[in-house]
């Protein structure tokens, strides 16, 4: 377990000083929230590719005859359904259908990894541990894993010849074990971003040589260390949720437009199933939806959103787009709202921001495959 007293920090620290990156606080580590700019980062990865130390997040380790049933009471997803190789994405909720965390589940030959956000670690590995039956065990393998993203256009590129050329098929949302520059680990092609990319898993003791592989190997294709803020952004234009703004406790993944990672059909019972299959069933009070703004003013969290002067719902997350250089948001509102083409107001102290309710991803011309 991790203490949140002071930050921590990955095996990346001394390379993020380096490459003048400017540190905060962010979920109990000490990590960039920027190098050289948010938005000339944030480009970087939808033009030719950006590196992303991620190793804040955590990593259980799932194992023993009984995994994959586990598994199945815990998430709301398929885990059934995997081949070894495959990962999948999935919300893992209370018996009220509120949100723990949304994680990745990734199938190995003997085991199965969890993913877990970073500020959730201590809390998710409580809550399933919490439900462990005989037949299972369940490890935090957080401390024993670095974690990096390659992620843009040219990701495939710039890792050709330091992966295995298998690693350079692979599907989205599928993964192979092999060598990084060297460094025995997880090769997964996914990504929070909408572009192409990887994400690498690998003992820290191999820090150095693959966070300055890469970049030698990037470099002359415009790889750049890319921090917090334009992770942020890149990740909002694709309407991917962000744990404790878009999705928390007290939402359900029905009303966060998460409905299909909630297989109410599956084999086995899962927590908060009962819910869900009611909400489904009689209709939902809120929506989560996207919405769009002219001007350069922001949204920010916890903004209250108005439609036709009557109180409607609340901002969860906010920012103003690069890409499509306009601000964008996400919300909760009635679900009597929640259609494309809505007319919303935000109240920004004293001004209220003209919003139009849009579709998601916000941003349409990403790589990933």
């Amino acid at each position: 377990m991790h203490s949140t007293t002071t930050p921590r920090r990955t095996p990346f620290y001394e390379f993020h000083v380096a490459a003048g990156g400017r540190l905060i606080d962010f979920a109990g580590f000490e990590m960039p929230v920027r190098y050289r700019g948010d938005v000339r980062e944030h480009q970087c990865v939808r033009t030719a590719a950006g590196l992303f130390d991620i190793s804040h997040m955590g990593e259980f380790e799932v194992s023993g005859p009984d995994a994959a049933p586990y598994l199945d009471s815990m998430v709301t997803n398929d885990v059934g359904a995997l081949e070894v190789g495959q990962a999948l994405y999935s919300p893992a909720c209370r018996p009220d259908g509120g949100i723990v965390d949304d994680l990745l589940v990734y199938r190995l030959p003997d085991r199965y990894m969890l993913v877990v956000n970073a500020s959730n670690i201590a809390k998710d590995f409580a809550w399933f541990e919490e439900h462990v039956p005989r037949g299972v065990t369940l490890l935090d393998r957080s401390d024993e894993t670095a974690l990096l993203a390659v992620q843009g256009p040219r990701a495939a590129e710039i890792v050709r010849g330091h992966v295995p050329d298998a690693a350079l098929d692979l599907g989205y949302y599928r993964f192979m074990i092999g060598r990084i520059f060297g460094a025995e680990g997880v090769i997964s092609r996914t990504g929070y971003t909408g572009e192409d990319g990887f994400e690498l898993y690998f003992h820290p003791r191999h820090a150095a040589e693959v966070w300055e592989g890469l970049l030698a190997a990037g470099a002359p294709l415009g790889l750049e260390p890319v921090g917090l803020g334009a992770r942020d952004t890149l990740r909002l234009e694709m309407g991917y949720m962000l744990y404790g703004n878009d999705i928390t406790d007290d939402t359900t993944p029905l009303e966060a437009g998460l409905g299909w990672t909630v297989k109410l059909g599956k084999a086995s019972k899962f927590l908060g199933q009962d819910v869900l299959f009611r909400q489904k069933s009689e209709g939902l009070a809120r929506r989560l939806v996207g919405f769009s703004l002219d001007g350069r003013r922001v949204p920010r969290h916890d903004m209250a959103i108005e439609c036709g002067g009557v109180g409607a719902g609340r901002v969860t997350s906010g920012t103003y787009s690069p890409s499509l250089e306009r601000p964008i948001g996400m919300g909760y509102v009635t679900a009597a709202i929640a259609k494309n083409g809505t007319a919303l107001e935000i109240l920004a102290g004293g001004t209220r921001l003209a919003a139009n309710v849009v579709a998601r991803p916000f941003y349409t011309r990403g790589t990933h495959r």
